[in-house]
């Protein structure tokens, strides 16, 4: 039911805490499932160089927060702009359909979180006024595999 990735970032997450002097911080949940996720970055010239994450939540979850921390570590803040619950997915070698708002949740966490780093410094993110921090996207709005 769950790839080898899935259970490697479930029970070696990466990338877990926090980081109190973050430069954003964003916190994403879903009502239905009850998964809460926090992402904190750390953003030195337009470069994330640290993002931890807290998730409360299932295997599916946990992993996808630790999968998407990785995928953004190191990039730009263009770049992290691009990642999608898709790419998320594809990362962990799938999630089970009944899973997919995991992924979800990870994408809004980090967008989330760069949406806190936007007001704070003043500084315009391209894209972030088209993201849907909705949190009833549990059945649709999102990118199957």
């Amino acid at each position: 039911m769950y790839s080898e990735k899935v259970m490697d970032h479930f029970q070696n997450p990466r990338n877990v805490g926090e980081i109190l002097d973050a430069d954003g911080i964003g916190e994403v949940g879903n009502a239905k499932c009850g998964d809460i996720m926090k992402m904190y970055l750390k953003i030195e010239n337009g470069i994330i160089e640290d993002v931890k994450f807290k998730t409360f939540g299932c295997g599916s979850a946990i992993a996808s927060s630790s999968m998407a921390t990785e995928l953004i570590k190191g990039k730009t803040i263009e770049e992290a702009m691009e990642l999608t619950n898709k790419a998320v997915a594809e990362a962990l070698d799938g999630l089970p359909p009944v899973k997919m708002h995991c992924s979800v949740l990870a994408e809004q966490a980090i967008k989330s979180a760069l949406l806190d780093y936007s007001k704070k410094n003043n500084v315009y993110i391209e894209g972030l006024e088209d993201v849907n921090f909705d949190d009833d996207h549990h059945e649709h709005d999102f990118e199957e595999l």
